[in-house]
């Protein structure tokens, strides 16, 4: 085997564990570390908003102490008790203003509270918008990291987990995340004070700090607790919401199935059922909060009732100064509030801790298609041969899907492939565009093993038409060219052109302008499928896969259709797909699966000579239904019977789903 080679099991995955193996910690340390790696290149701004919430929290100190210590006990009501209040400078301050100004005392104190409070309200304000401005900056990368991990998952990664689940990491997570960042953020706005206010109590009396320090304690434990009762409630939130998510992408993208089959009523009250449930959670969550936040208000007024009744018995026997008993009250508050805040944060901790577990999760699931180390070029333009050998392959361990399929198929050959429904024709496909990783040596292109090419080279080179063309939000033309600079404006015309699609692009009301609404669904069934050949001839790829690309289309329609596929084929190595056999009859072989095994492949002549599966199949499809039963009995219990068994079996293997046929 060459050390460019690719020996990969298919791997047991449990895709439960998308959801499952999240830890719920109330703070993961290492992960608040890792999201702090997206602010990294917003440092400075970070830094100048720590800066801004700093000096805004000192202001916010200083206007209480300019009232009780300047205002109240030196201005209003002057005192005999020795005030060991540190003024800060701001008497001083107040004396220069009025002597400079000829201000009066108390007009002097005014204008400086005024200058403290704008002062401290525009820093606050800066302080907001340089956090804002970073964080979204932060979950912006995020967001486009996250997106990017999710574009370059492989297939059996959608195969198994709900887009809908996907979704809600790229939307709710993120933004739950942005409220973590801007709240820890303001959190320093609220400890600054916190210590300063401290520090000051401390200087006034420690016996009124004392009563204080009694109810800090109670609020610790209150904040633990409230904790505990939080972490449960907002996991059920969150999975809640993913399941809401969930069935809302489900339920809209098959909205023309529940419309027809007339589920709107049932499907209402199943999205209500879980709604409900994530009401109950919610109105929870808001029961716990308003109740902690209740508790720690009335424990700020308690203590402020504490510090009245103690406080007032010192300012009468002149311990201390009535204003310092006033500023008491006010930094009681200082240092309350940052603790009821911190308990709030739980909440918004709570939600983005799980939140950010989940993208990171998303982010580190390490399933991805296995790319060759030195993959091997592709020069020039492909000659086009197609060849499987001894190809197995399942979806599932110990379910295979293809059962040593082996065939070859040469430059500029056509070849058909048919089957019932889960014999494995989609899977052939898959592995010839290395949507899934399979053993060495059993897929080649032009001889070459796929597995030492990259896969972005291999799909430049096969272009692919599916039975479900996907329209993506733009004019027609990106439609075509899907933003491939290799791809002119004009080159994209000449395909429409060729394929018979430019008759009905111009009757659109801007032409190749036109705006496509969701989905294409101004468009026919009949015109999305001839953007899909205009798509696949732009791009000009060596080999053409066909896909049931003219299923569900009209009489009429697939005669344009066939023509526009006759252009398409012509001088390409094709893989034609299908069910109804008048649109494989030209192909130069054909080859029938049958439960992942190749059962006949011939000419459509030699095939109808075998009398094998394919002949019972096209005698069903051309010949009238009393024709067919009297061809049956004819041929019945003979060497060639004509009604295989085989052919009605639809495979209950659920291994089968996502081959899609």
């Amino acid at each position: 085997m060459s050390e460019n080679a690719i020996q990969v099991p298919a791997p047991a995955r449990n895709y439960s564990a998308f959801d499952a193996e999240l830890t719920h910690q109330a703070l993961n340390v290492r992960l608040f570390v890792r999201l702090l790696g997206w602010m990294k290149p917003y440092l400075i701004t970070l830094f100048v908003s720590i800066a801004f919430v700093v000096v805004a929290a000192l202001a916010q100190v200083l206007m209480p102490i300019l009232t009780s210590v300047v205002i109240i006990d030196t201005i209003l009501v002057p005192t005999a008790v020795v005030n060991d209040t540190q003024d800060y400078g701001l008497l001083a301050l107040v004396g220069w203003i009025q002597s400079t100004f000829a201000f009066e005392a108390l007009t002097a104190a005014g204008l400086v509270y005024v200058v403290v409070l704008v002062g401290q309200s525009l820093l606050s304000f800066a302080h907001q918008l340089t956090l804002y401005s970073c964080s979204l900056k932060a979950l912006r990368d995020l967001r486009i990291d996250l997106f990017a991990a999710l574009e370059r998952k492989p297939a059996s990664f959608f195969d198994h987990v709900g887009v809908g689940r996907v979704m809600t990491r790229v939307t709710n997570d993120v933004e739950n995340l942005f409220q973590l960042l801007t709240g820890f953020g303001g959190l320093a706005g609220e400890f600054v004070p916190f210590f300063v206010a401290l520090f000051a109590m401390l200087a006034i009396s420690g016996s009124l700090t004392g009563v204080v320090l009694v109810a800090l304690p109670v609020a610790v434990i209150a904040t633990i607790l409230f904790r505990i009762a939080m972490r449960k409630i907002f996991r059920f939130i969150r999975d809640s919401v993913s399941a809401l998510n969930q069935y809302m992408q489900e339920d809209l993208v098959g909205i023309d199935v529940v419309q027809l089959s007339g589920r709107e009523n049932q499907n209402i009250e199943e999205y209500g059922a879980l709604n409900r449930a994530n009401r109950g959670y919610e109105f929870r969550a808001i029961n716990y909060e308003v109740l902690y936040d209740t508790f720690n208000m009335s424990l700020g007024s308690v203590v402020t009732g504490g510090i009245v009744w103690f406080g007032g018995g010192q300012v009468i026997q002149q311990d201390i100064s009535l204003g310092s008993m006033i500023l008491f009250t006010s930094l009681v508050q200082m240092m309350i509030m940052p603790i009821v805040s911190l308990g709030q944060q739980f909440n918004v901790l709570f939600r983005s801790m799980a939140s950010g577990e989940r993208i990171f999760q998303a982010l580190d699931w390490d399933e991805q298609l296995h790319e060759p180390d030195e993959p091997t070029l592709l020069e020039g333009r492909l000659r086009g041969k197609v060849e499987f050998r001894h190809a197995h392959f399942g979806y599932y361990e110990g379910e295979e899907i293809l059962k040593d399929v082996s065939f070859s198929i040469a430059p500029g050959e056509k070849l058909a492939i048919v089957g019932p429904t889960g014999s494995g024709k989609s899977t052939i496909i898959r592995l010839l565009v290395r949507f899934y990783d399979i053993d060495d040596n059993m897929v080649f292109v032009d001889d070459v093993d796929v597995n030492k090419l990259h896969s972005r080279d291999l799909r430049e080179r096969v272009g692919v038409v599916l039975q479900d063309f996907h329209i993506f939000s733009g004019t027609v033309r990106d439609n075509i060219t899907l933003n491939n600079p290799d791809i002119t404006p004009e080159r994209a015309e000449w395909a429409a052109r060729s394929v018979n699609a430019d008759g009905f692009i111009q009757e659109l009301a801007d032409g190749y302008d036109t705006q496509l609404a969701e989905r294409g669904q101004n468009l026919s069934q009949g015109q999305r499928q001839l953007l899909a050949f205009a798509r696949v001839l732009a791009a000009d790829p060596e080999i053409l896969v066909l896909d049931e690309a003219t299923a569900n289309i009209d009489t009429s329609t697939e005669l344009v259709i066939q023509d526009a596929v006759a252009k398409l084929t012509e001088g390409r190595t094709s893989i034609v797909v299908a069910h109804r056999l008048q649109t494989i009859q030209e192909c130069d072989r054909i080859l029938v699966l049958h439960h992942g095994v190749v059962e006949e492949l011939g000419t459509h002549d030699e095939l109808i000579a075998q009398r094998g599966i394919y002949y019972t199949l096209h005698e069903l499809q051309f010949q009238d239904a009393d024709v067919a039963r009297e061809v049956t009995r004819e041929d019945e219990g003979s060497e060639g019977r004509t009604t295989d068994p085989r052919w009605a079996e639809v495979p209950d293997d659920p291994s089968d789903t996502p081959d899609g046929m």
